[in-house]
């Protein structure tokens, strides 16, 4: 089947969906699936804004709310991720998943579904080291501490998808896998995204949470967002047993805005006989019952169960067994009931209400769900038993709070599970580690600033883009040896499309929006050539390698495509 995967969303649905039906236009194809990796932003009004973290002046409604409130329907089946700018007090109604939209499905802090055979799995948020062994405590109205720590990713969520043992197909992250881009192009990265040459090197750029979840899962793809930068990798892995090595490919996408490589279209080979209809995963689904009462809505360290002579039980991976009783809970079907409804009021543009404060509800998903299968709602006791010592909490400037997204690193009061984690030590400087008021607010009228690349050509996954991405943060580290970078050659045929082309204006498409719609997926030229099996191992030693590249100046991206020069989200 044919899957459009979108890096970071920001509310753009409208243009991401009229993309798709102009590429399923021109070239006579049927996208199957959307899968979006985060920052998706399902603002469904006023009171959800002020849940994201980004500036007040800057939280803009986008148009997702047209598809919960029902004006419009998503036209392909979309998951999605979240990232680090979510209406956070939304997605943590759904902790296990669930629909925000009709068509639109949120696969909650972890999860796995299937969909036509093909699994697919994902972990929301970004890696803090210093939120990491917390947990999910936030609630609603958020401090300006809480409201960036609910979408730090948590050792727990990590901890269950450690527990997988069937082969999973695709997997989603917001942040990369830490170490990925040696196994990729990195001379075309660092060429694009100049700053990152230190941590790259120093293999601390990413998450370490993620490149374990990569060792341990081994999909066959890996598509995450979040640097605002194409990049594709090939990695082989190491011999499990007397199994045969997998191989994973993995991509990362731009956001959605004008000349950017923002959405690829990948072919997945589906299993034929499948259920045409979103499922539940026996085993994902049997792992949440059993790690269950491991839960602790709490701002207190937790460290996972080891076999280590102090827990009696340590591995909580779903027997045959468990897997049957998750499916008799279900009466034989699991066919993800199509149950969406919404628990607040959609933003009604005709009456604007600046002044709607945030909610916080259950969502009948959840209860229905957790009465089904016995599971607890991690958000009920969120606020049952922090809401008041989270809002009491001495919480840092919203100036703090941002110059900490844009960093790198998080706080070293609390030392990392991960042995050499660097947290608080990089001293890579990052030219684009400015507020996002500055990103936004000198973005207008420098359309000449851009390089003769900026319209994205048609080419490999290397495809060049001369614009500045606004402040990618620049992740923990931990001690991961890796092999030195891949030749551009040796990638730039890594991942499989049936699409190749420059996209004009979808017709029909609003004045607003339709120059927006003239960059493109930039999916590789050609059919779907064979991958090329890599020369070394996930597990070989890593070299060194200094390519030359001084500090680049920041250029602005001009928005003239927008309504407003707020329009764009970082």
């Amino acid at each position: 089947m044919k899957i459009a995967v979108e890096g970071c969303c920001h509310g753009e649905l409208d243009k991401i969906y009229e993309t798709i039906g102009y590429l399923e236009r021109k070239e006579d194809v049927k996208v199957d699936l959307l899968l979006c990796c985060g920052d998706f932003q399902a603002v469904r009004n006023e009171g959800d804004m002020k849940c994201m973290a980004v500036p007040a002046k800057y939280r803009q409604m986008q148009t997702f709310y047209k598809y919960y409130s029902g004006e419009k329907k998503a036209p392909v089946l979309t998951i999605f991720i979240g990232g680090n700018h979510e209406a956070s007090n939304h997605l943590q109604e759904l902790p296990y998943g669930g629909w925000v939209a009709p068509n639109i499905y949120y696969l909650g802090y972890a999860g796995v579904v299937r969909y036509k055979g093909v699994r697919i799995g994902g972990l929301s948020g970004i890696f803090k080291s210093h939120d990491y062994r917390k947990g999910h405590y936030e609630f609603p109205p958020y401090n300006p501490e809480t409201l960036r720590s609910v979408y730090h990713v948590r050792n727990s969520d990590v901890f269950k998808l450690k527990q997988i043992r069937m082969p999973m197909d695709v997997f989603m992250t917001h942040d990369w896998p830490r170490g990925i881009y040696h196994y990729g192009s990195t001379d075309e990265l660092l060429r694009k995204k100049r700053f990152l040459r230190e941590e790259v090197e120093s293999s601390t750029l990413g998450s370490p949470a993620a490149a374990d979840l990569l060792q341990h899962l081994q999909p066959s793809y890996w598509f995450s967002a979040h640097l605002h930068v194409k990049f594709a990798a090939l990695m082989q892995h190491e011999a499990k047993g007397n199994t045969s090595p997998k191989t994973t490919k993995f991509l990362s996408l731009d956001k959605c805005l004008p000349y950017r490589d923002f959405l690829q279209i990948v072919e997945v080979a589906d299993r034929p006989g499948s259920s045409e209809q979103l499922e539940y995963d026996p085993e994902w689904l049997a792992i949440l019952k059993a790690t269950d009462h491991l839960q602790k809505p709490s701002p207190s360290m937790w460290n996972p169960p080891e076999n280590n002579g102090l827990h009696t039980r340590w591995d909580y991976s779903a027997s045959g067994e468990a897997m049957m009783e998750v499916v008799s809970d279900l009466n034989g079907e699991l066919s993800i009931p199509e149950n969406f409804s919404q628990t607040v009021p959609p933003y009604d543009p005709t009456r604007p209400q600046p002044n709607t404060a945030p909610s916080y509800s259950t969502n009948p998903q959840t209860t229905e769900l957790c009465a089904t299968l016995g599971l607890t709602d991690v958000y009920v006791l969120a606020g049952q038993g922090w809401r008041g010592t989270a809002a009491e909490e001495g919480g840092a400037t919203e100036e703090e709070e941002e110059d900490e997204d844009n960093q790198s690193t998080g706080s070293v009061e609390e030392p990392s599970e991960y042995p050499t984690d660097t947290s608080g030590l990089s001293s890579s400087y990052n030219p684009d580690e400015i507020t996002i008021e500055d990103e936004w607010d000198e973005e207008e009228g420098e359309e000449e600033e851009r390089g003769s690349d900026a319209v994205v050509p048609e080419a490999p996954d290397g495809a060049r883009d001369s614009d500045r991405d606004s402040s990618p943060p620049r992740e923990a580290a931990a001690g991961l040896i890796l092999p030195p970078p891949r030749t551009e050659s040796e990638t730039e045929d890594l991942l499989p499309s049936s699409l190749a082309l420059r996209l004009p204006p979808p017709s029909g498409s609003t004045p607003s929006s339709s120059t927006g719609l003239s960059q493109t997926s930039s999916e590789e030229e050609g059919g779907a050539p064979p991958a090329r099996v890599p020369k070394r191992c996930s597990g070989e030693a890593k070299g060194t390698q200094s390519p030359s590249g001084g500090t680049p100046r920041i250029k602005r991206r001009n928005q003239s495509i927008y309504t407003a020069v707020e329009d764009e989200e970082s």
